[in-house]
């Protein structure tokens, strides 16, 4: 046993050992200098901060549940807000993936249009999305919407994409053969391999735009996160408290009723 990982070990040459090493020893430093400069930058270090951190939950225990009725109808805003958001961005979706994937888009600068809008897309983050449309339309659920639109269809279109560069082409390319035009290959040898894995990329995302529709609320783009930041502003602990028991619930929920959906698909 001893001499077979001392043969695998002896498999990399000394240069690339050396380099992992060093790689290693400078992600190390960076972390090192990391927690060191985190630490100095606090006011009063870690112990302060834990004793601040009681003094806080002090404030939001008890969470006045008694408002859970009032906030409901915001609550399903938010959940709206994803659920609207994912749809749209899911079917837009299916187009900039398939021009972003390599093996499907043989044409070279759409394929590198494509990639470079997906990447501008992922650049920006959701709270700049929601700023801007907040501007441009006002204060709701509107703005809201528009936001995790662009900053699903950034993360969907990249994974989806990946996945299509990654299916078998043998099936497609004996569909070519037998005179299948591309709509055909597709449809028949490419969606059955990639629709499992789309699904699940599309509740996971589902359940991100869930919990980022509550904070692009506090920029006033609707939902739930609109009345948290109020109730915080407000100095309204335990109602805030409430709201944020009510959002942890709702998206264990969520992410219970994923798993089960993925699950099936598996």
């Amino acid at each position: 046993m001893s001499k077979n990982k001392s043969d695998s070990l002896s498999m990399y040459p000394v240069k690339t050992k050396k380099q992992v090493t060093l790689i290693g020893l400078i992600v190390l430093g960076m972390y090192l200098f990391s927690m060191f400069w985190t630490q100095r930058e606090m006011v009063g270090g870690f112990s302060g901060a834990l004793s601040n951190m009681f003094q806080v939950l002090e404030k939001f225990f008890p969470p006045n549940l008694s408002v859970l009725s009032a906030i409901m109808g915001p609550l399903f805003q938010t959940i709206q807000m994803a659920i609207i958001a994912t749809t749209i961005a899911a079917i837009i979706t299916v187009p900039l993936a398939l021009l972003s994937a390599q093996n499907v888009t043989t044409f070279k600068p759409l394929y590198v249009a494509t990639r470079t809008l997906l990447n501008l897309l992922r650049t920006i983050p959701d709270l700049v999305l929601a700023v801007i449309f907040v501007g441009l339309f006002g204060i709701g659920i509107f703005p809201g919407i528009l936001a995790l639109i662009v900053f699903s269809l950034g993360i969907l279109a990249k994974l989806i994409s990946e996945t299509i560069e990654s299916v078998d082409m043998n099936p497609l390319e004996a569909m070519r053969a037998s005179g299948a035009n591309t709509l055909q290959m597709i449809y028949y040898g490419l969606i059955p391999q990639v629709l499992p894995q789309y699904t699940s990329l599309v509740l996971y995302v589902f359940e991100i735009n869930v919990r980022a529709s509550v904070v692009l609320g506090y920029v006033g783009a609707g939902g739930i996160g609109l009345l948290l930041n109020q109730q915080i502003g407000f100095y309204n602990y335990p109602n805030a408290m409430a709201i944020i028991v009510m959002i942890f619930v709702v998206v264990l929920v969520i992410e219970y009723i994923s798993n089960k959906i993925r699950e099936a698909l598996i």
